[in-house]
């Protein structure tokens, strides 16, 4: 169970960090939110090209196709990390990012009905603070949901392609304790660490979860699993309000 004492980052042990969204922060694409979990801050764009990749053209697949990259800006870290361009390949950390980000947003859309087109998605990390794959996912979700707006209102597709919403957090333990949306200085100490990706209809995506130099118990996994869905309804809802406000703008 988790305990109600505050956490060294402010808190307590079951609350997500600060969460905010900020819409059209990127005003050439499609769609764009800047995501904000506590200290975290990423940039996440959605931009629809009318086109699909030459293997569908090739295989003769119908729809169209979803795609994520992620990237870490130099300044977003204490000490400045360099750009993958300068060191003349992608990290293996990036491509497992970005594929999960691809697979989470790909899980809740119908591709044949997105029609011949390739909805890019681009995440850019500002600042990291910890779960900065967690917060992309999250923020990625509305940056789409965004752009196949501007595809409906264009009557370049007859409704959103989008069947369910998909949010992600991570949770751990840490001194012995089960912690929701784990800061850096939580993360880096954890002696277990998850990452849990779930639709707003609470059906799970994928569960990524390591010891860290340390085992854990079914009963503290489910606990963590618990612990991820409560905050994981949370940000379904303040998904839900985000869009409720900028859709109606339109």
């Amino acid at each position: 169970m988790t305990s109600p004492l505050p956490r060294a980052v402010g808190g307590r042990a079951d609350q997500l960090r600060p969460v905010e969204f900020t819409a059209g922060v990127a005003p050439h694409a499609t769609g764009s939110v800047l995501v904000r979990y506590g200290a975290t801050q990423v940039i996440c764009a959605a931009m629809i090209e009318p086109s699909v990749p030459l293997w569908m053209k090739q295989q003769g697949v119908k729809g169209g196709w979803l795609t994520a990259e992620y990237s870490m800006l130099p300044y977003s870290t204490l000490e400045r990390k360099p750009r993958d361009i300068a060191k003349g390949r992608i990290d293996g950390r990036t491509v497992e990012i970005q594929r999960l980000i691809g697979r989470s947003l790909r899980a809740i859309i119908d591709l044949e009905r997105l029609g011949p087109n390739t909805l890019w998605i681009d995440c850019d990390v500002l600042q990291a603070d910890g779960g900065t794959r967690t917060a992309s996912i999250t923020g990625a979700y509305l940056a789409a949901r965004l752009a196949v707006q501007k595809l409906i209102d264009g009557k370049r597709i007859p409704d959103s392609p989008l069947n369910d919403s998909v949010a992600a957090v991570s949770v751990g333990i840490c001194g012995g304790r089960e912690l929701l949306d784990l800061a850096y200085v939580e993360d880096k100490d954890a002696e277990v660490d998850c990452n849990v990706v779930m639709t707003g209809q609470g059906r799970f995506v994928e569960i990524q979860g390591s010891g860290e130099e340390a085992t854990f118990s079914h009963d503290q996994f489910q606990g963590l699993l618990a612990l991820a869905q409560s905050g994981l309804k949370e940000l379904a809802s303040l998904q839900s309000a985000f869009l409720a406000r900028e859709l109606l703008k339109r």
